[in-house]
């Protein structure tokens, strides 16, 4: 709940840390009198803050349902926004004199601008009046830390002595997890002496109670131990009352204990657990364990007697999870939508003949059942409000488009969102606000983990933690653990292994948004049950509507994402005229064609992205934005940068080329954008491509010592000393792409030393007949794409040590006729692809080889007439891309080759002459797998006919 607070505190400890009166300048020292004040102003509000920050951190869990410090802690952050408004003005104003210089000192005299740096002292005022009055009001309606009463703590409605499925008590109505709870049944009736600890994890209200639930009351099992304890944990627990409810059971069940257990201490409590069952069989549930210190400390009750006893554990979080022994784990997952549909159908239409959905309900029915998401909690609490209403159409599409307002309001919907909102409520404060963020993406988006951790830090939302690690790293830390609580779902993964895009499930982003609507941090504007009209939220994402948008409410914002494809130019520049103090704006597939003049008004953006719009041009006036951190113009027309974009020196990724216009048989397929200028210092830079090379700019890359991911053009054998001792220079390079001029230039690597932390590499231009030495040094790499090479001799021999590729191109790369995979190679490989080598005539692929081959393209292999036998060795296959392909080939899919197909359930094939179907079913393909299925405008027409996604 502190969240706001935080981010507050560290915008003034960059504002204090930056000299500011060095910023402005000597010219202008008639200001400083009015900086110092500001500055001890500053000083003073934020020793109050810390203070505040410090309270609020230590009540707000439980004081979730209170209403008094509910309304209490909104007063406190609305000053926190007012704080972070004067801290974000002082940051605007302090920059824009940085380039008016002479002019500005002109200008200042003005009154309007005396008086926008005279306002401060007024405004810190107020705020330090509006702190005391919230001290005095905190006394005088006692808001205070003091213990909590234990009957009260038992009577908060988001505490998690509730079930995840409260509501699935009936074992012959459980649907779905068959196999979880075979597994978990076989677990517990294991025979095994040594005291086995299980663990069931997942998100909250997914039916870990319940599954647990169906095997402690199997009767099997109930009879092969001694005595059985269930204790709920919950997130407020207290270590005396768990042991003190495990006395109370084994004493329901006949066990001879002292009586006056209730005033033991917690010691003596566990010395009592001890001594009874030392020499007993028991089974131990410990129904929401959020934390692992509550079992480290249960562990010392529950004695180990080698007599097979079981402790089984729930959780949300994956690290408690890892606490039981050798793998015992069950992770449970949504329910699919047949599961799902028959589960609904029981509770909704149970009085109903066969439990069947009439004709006239089924679209809504389907529609409410889609929303749910396979979370049974959902399903089976909507189900059973329904079985009360009528059957009439008209109310249960009432339902069903009111019912982000019923999760919100209804109180039979609590269940809902409770469960759901305890994990929220449960995040530390720097995680909460990122979580926040992450709900004012459209529903159903895939929230792509570079670009959502590069917001987090525009927005200032992610710590610096010093020793060598980027703020980058740390926003990947934050997505890592907010998945292992559960909160948000990884749907796809890349070459490496790591989460490339992530899914935060309907009715979670449907109460996180709620929540984040409330404490005005963000809205998604255009969300089904979203009243138009002002707002006062900080952050806003547009999904459509935009034109009923008032724009004044904009005044406000710090973060505009726009994902609605047909906004007037003319409303985006009204609308961004009232965003003065915006940090992120997100134009992506917006129909523009150039850029607003206002945003090179908007000091303070961290944050700009115009990617997949026609922007053709940058304008030298963006060296005012100083502040900038992220450039994104991948898909635009831009194929010139203005020389001022090297002055920004807070840069840390610039995506400026594309690829547009591909004709597969030309090397330049990929445009390079030029940068005139010196690049040195961009200092901060961590990204970039694609760039036309230069003989300077080469020379210049070696001063990017911060370079993680690089993609250079039009690079010459005259060019090449110097750019490769510039790459040397460059120790946490992970990616690389290095075209050539023309496809005629020999390029000579021989010189490159190693690139130790190289993980993907793009290699496109003619070689001298065989693979460069430096291959062999280049073990780490998962990526790996050769174009154009001319190879005279089979390079996948020479790859083969390569253990951890996982994606692997040869295009034009080998002018032979035979390639040969061995067993034993490239154990890692999910995805190869062999296009126009036209003489290759034979492909063996042994058995043993590429064991985990997921996917499989052929293209322009004229000369290859049959399937290759081998490909019947990889049973993983799950999709094989056939494009422009010999009539021989394709004939052989449906005759003498068919039997070494008949295990690939999916194959595409494109005919030669549809160029433009094979361009669109990658470039299309790859949209929707990084922003959602029908992202694509239909105003940008079919898309480039060739994607390179290399970044």
């Amino acid at each position: 709940m502190a969240d706001a607070l935080l981010l507050v505190l560290r915008k003034i400890a960059v504002s204090l840390g930056e000299a500011a009166l060095e910023k402005i300048g000597t010219e202008v020292v008639e200001a400083a009198p009015i900086l110092t004040d500001f500055e001890h102003g500053m000083k003073n509000i934020e020793g109050e803050f810390l203070i505040l920050l410090a309270f609020i951190g230590e009540v707000s869990v439980q004081k979730i349902s209170d209403r008094t410090f509910n309304a209490w802690l909104n007063q406190v952050r609305d000053v926190a926004h007012q704080v972070e408004d004067i801290v974000d003005e002082y940051t605007y104003l302090t920059t824009q004199a940085m380039h008016t210089s002479s002019f500005f000192k002109r200008k200042f005299q003005q009154i309007k601008n005396i008086a926008a740096w005279q306002k401060f002292s007024s405004q810190i005022n107020q705020v330090e009046s509006r702190i005391q009055r919230l001290s005095e009001m905190r006394d005088r309606y006692g808001i205070s830390v003091g213990d909590l009463d234990r009957s009260n703590k038992l009577q908060n409605p988001n505490q998690l002595c509730m079930s995840d499925s409260a509501y699935l008590t009936d074992d012959c109505e459980i649907v779905g997890n068959a196999d979880e709870i075979r597994r978990l049944t076989q677990w517990l009736l294991e025979e095994k002496q040594d005291q086995t600890l299980i663990a069931i994890f997942g998100m909250g209200g997914i039916g870990k109670t319940t599954i647990t639930s169906c095997a402690y009351k199997n009767q099997q099992i109930r009879t092969l131990f001694d005595c059985r304890v269930w204790v709920t944990v919950s997130q407020t627990y207290q270590v005396e009352d768990l042991l003190k409810e495990i006395i109370n059971q084994l004493k329901d069940q006949g066990a001879n204990m002292s009586s006056d257990f209730m005033t033991m201490s917690r010691m003596r409590l566990v010395e009592v657990i001890q001594s009874y069952l030392q020499d007993k069989k028991y089974i131990i549930i410990l129904d929401d364990v959020w934390d692992k210190d509550a079992w480290l400390f249960l562990n010392y009750a529950v004695v180990r007697n080698n007599r097979g006893s079981k402790v089984l554990l729930t959780t949300r979080r994956k690290d408690v999870s890892s606490l039981a022994v050798d793998n015992y784990v069950i992770e449970l997952k949504t329910l699919n939508y047949a599961k799902s549909w028959e589960l609904f159908c029981k509770k909704a239409f149970r009085a109903l003949k066969d439990n069947t959905c009439p004709e006239n309900l089924r679209s809504w029915a389907e529609k409410i059942v889609a929303k749910c998401q396979g979370l049974p909690l959902a399903i089976v609490t909507i189900g059973s409000i329904l079985s009360y209403r009528g059957l009439e159409e008209q109310e249960w599409s009432f339902f069903y488009n009111q019912l982000s307002w019923q999760l919100a309001n209804n109180p039979e919907l609590n269940w809902i969102s409770n469960v759901l909102s305890t994990s929220l409520h449960d995040l530390p404060s720097y995680l909460r606000s990122c979580f926040l963020y992450c709900s004012l993406h459209p529903e159903d988006y895939k929230i792509k983990r570079k670009l959502i951790s590069k917001l987090w830090i525009a927005e200032g939302l992610v710590e610096e933690r010093g020793d060598g690690t980027t703020m980058e790293e740390v926003a990947e830390c934050y997505l890592a653990e907010l998945t292992r609580r559960s909160l948000l779902q990884v749907t796809e993964r890349n070459s490496c292994g790591r989460a490339r895009t992530f899914l935060m499930h309907d009715l979670v982003r449907e109460v996180t948004l709620d929540i984040a609507k409330m404490e005005k941090f963000g809205i998604a504007y255009g969300d089904v049950g979203m009243p138009p009209g002002p707002h006062e939220a900080r952050r806003l994402c547009i999904k459509r509507g935009s034109q009923s948008f008032n724009s004044l409410a904009g005044s406000r914002l710090r973060s505009f994402l726009l994902f609605q494809t047909e906004v007037p130019c003319s409303w985006i520049h009204d609308m961004l005229s009232n965003c003065r103090l915006l940090r992120v704006l997100c134009l992506r597939f917006a129909n523009i064609e150039e850029s607003p003049s206002i945003i090179t008004e908007l000091y303070n953006l961290r944050y700009l992205e115009f990617s997949y719009t026609k922007v053709k041009k940058i304008p030298p006036s963006f060296r005012k934005l100083v502040n900038l951190q992220v450039l994104d113009l991948r898909f635009t027309h831009v194929e010139e940068l203005p020389q001022e974009i090297t002055s920004l020196t807070n840069l840390r990724h610039l995506y400026v080329s594309l690829v547009y216009g591909f004709q597969q048989r030309s090397l330049n397929c990929a445009s390079a954008t030029k940068i005139p200028g010196n690049i040195c210092n961009l200092k901060n830079l961590q990204t970039l491509g694609i760039v036309s090379a230069n003989k300077d700019l080469v020379s210049q890359l070696g001063n990017l010592t911060l370079m993680r991911s690089l993609a250079v053009n039009k690079v010459r054998q005259s060019y090449i000393e110097e750019l490769l001792n510039s790459l040397t220079k460059m120790p946490n390079l992970r990616k690389l792409a290095i075209f050539p001029c023309d496809m005629d230039e020999i390029l000579d690597f021989k010189i490159l030393k190693s690139l130790p932390n190289l993980k993907a590499l793009r290699l496109a231009g003619k070689l001298e007949g065989v693979l460069p030495q430096m291959f062999t040094k280049f073990e780490k790499l998962t990526w790996l794409q050769i174009d154009w090479s001319g190879l005279k001799k089979d390079p996948v021999g020479s790859l083969s040590h390569m253990l951890n590729l996982s994606v692997l191109c040869l295009n034009r790369a080998y002018g032979g006729e035979q390639l040969t995979f061995s067993s034993g190679w490239f154990p890692k490989l999910v995805f190869l692809k062999l296009a126009y080598m036209e003489n290759l005539s034979w492909i063996e692929i042994e058995d043993g080889t590429m064991t985990g081959l997921r996917q499989l393209e052929l293209v322009g292999l004229g000369n290859l007439k049959a399937i290759p036998e081998g490909i019947k060795h990889i049973r993983t296959l799950d999709l094989m891309c056939l494009i422009s392909m010999s009539n021989e080939f394709v004939e052989s899919l449906h005759g003498s080759g068919s039997h070494i197909v008949q295990h690939i359930p999916t194959i595409h094939k494109f005919e030669s002459t549809n160029s433009q179907a094979v361009g669109n079913f990658n470039f299309l393909r790859y949209i929707d797998l990084k922003y959602g299925p029908g992202t694509w405008p239909a105003h940008l027409g079919s898309g480039p006919t060739y994607l390179h996604a290399f970044f």
